[in-house]
């Protein structure tokens, strides 16, 4: 299978037919299809790690102020307790708790609304550990490869660029920043020569990314994707563009 990073943007993006929900639409249509898919979205970021194990995953409306019709929405994707199972195996040593608490958050359910409409594949999700460096999340990550050749889609959830304090609320559009310009395009070089390991120093960049990464939740997810990438695979940048001025929509799949 191969491996996707979306960025997820705005909640309403569920709802709305754009130019980045017709792109994961198409995503969706082109990719070979999963057996299951393994979500690591931005909005499950918490002390430790751990894997959702529920039968039925329920949806998670983890927001805000928004009309009530994107609060009805659901996403009835199944789970898989054995994939959670898997998941806690191949990251062994490290301690992976098995939660049936948590479901499937927006970053999970805004995108395979489009990309897998019918939520006929089982989801799982990974939380990311706030506690870790991003070089340990790298390393981690890289215990999940064997999922790829049993059919399992690894699907990163997050934005490369996600300032919210910048962002242009209210406004229809907003010329992007040039820190965002200037991060996002310096993280396209890397990732199309295959320097991931520089990607994964992206605190090194200076302003650039303190501006455009101030917080890692929504970053790390892109560094779960990469990590399940070999020397001979090519990595393209199926959707494009910016919202509201400070938030990338930039999507990387590498097969």
């Amino acid at each position: 299978m191969p491996a996707v990073f979306i960025g997820h943007g705005n909640p309403m993006n569920a709802l709305e037919r754009n130019a980045y929900s017709v792109s994961w639409e198409k995503l969706g249509e082109t990719l070979p299809r999963p057996r299951a898919i393994l979500s690591i979205s931005a909005h499950w970021y918490v002390p430790g790690s751990r894997v959702s194990s529920n039968e039925r995953p329920r949806t998670i409306h983890d927001f805000g102020g928004f009309p009530r019709p994107l609060y009805d929405v659901r996403y009835p994707a199944a789970g898989s307790p054995r994939l959670a199972g898997r998941i806690r195996e191949l990251l062994s040593p490290t301690p992976v708790e098995l939660d049936d608490r948590w479901g499937l958050d927006h970053g999970t359910w805004s995108v395979l609304v489009h990309m897998f409409p019918s939520a006929d594949i089982p989801v799982v999700q990974l939380g990311i550990d706030e506690t870790l460096s991003a070089e340990e999340h790298y390393a981690l990550a890289k215990g999940l490869r064997p999922l790829r050749d049993e059919g399992v889609l690894v699907l990163g959830s997050g934005n490369v660029v996600h300032n919210l304090h910048a962002y242009a609320w209210g406004r229809r559009s907003a010329e992007p920043y040039d820190w965002a310009v200037q991060f996002e395009s310096k993280l396209r070089e890397l990732l199309s020569a295959g320097d991931f390991d520089a990607v994964v120093a992206y605190e090194s960049f200076g302003r650039d990314a303190a501006l455009s990464a101030p917080t890692p939740d929504h970053f790390l997810p892109l560094l779960y994707v990469i990590a399940q990438a070999d020397q001979a695979e090519s990595v393209a940048f199926p959707v494009e563009g910016f919202d509201g001025g400070s938030v990338s929509m930039l999507g990387v799949l590498i097969s």
